[in-house]
């Protein structure tokens, strides 16, 4: 399994540039967090809703990707968002990722993306597909 230092030093470009932090990683869970700044908002002060279904869907893609067989990768196939609240630009938002189905060809995660004073601003449900290793790599 990643410790919680390989996975920050593995994260995507896009995700590096959302600036997320990982604050603690294991097979039942991933909790990660993200300023909301500026850059990342839509009209003046509010975040835009497209960082935090990124936000989410970077915790969620790790939580699979913590989960799985080595060799194996993952990739997005279903995301849904529900947005409940908005995250002001200054803010740190927390993503809290818990599974809801882990099989051995899918897994299902759910994040509840939280602001600093535990209110839930957004409930994304994801579907994450397995993809084994390639022959190749099994050799």
């Amino acid at each position: 399994m990643e410790s919680l230092a390989e996975l920050q030093e593995r994260m995507s470009p896009f995700a590096r540039l959302l600036g997320i932090r990982f604050v603690s990683v294991g097979p039942d869970g991933v909790v990660a967090e993200m300023e909301v700044r500026e850059d990342l908002s839509t009209v003046p002060g509010i975040g835009h809703g497209g960082a935090l279904m990124a936000f989410a869907d970077t915790v969620g893609a790790s939580a699979t990707f913590i989960n799985l067989p080595p060799g194996a990768s993952t990739t997005t196939l279903e995301s849904k968002t529900n947005f409940f609240a908005p995250a002001g630009v200054g803010t740190t938002v927390r993503g809290e990722c818990l599974p809801l189905h882990r099989g051995r060809r899918t897994m299902v995660w759910q994040t509840r993306v939280v602001g600093p004073d535990g209110r839930l601003l957004a409930l994304v449900t994801q579907t994450q597909m397995v993809l084994e290793a390639s022959l190749g790599a099994r050799k």
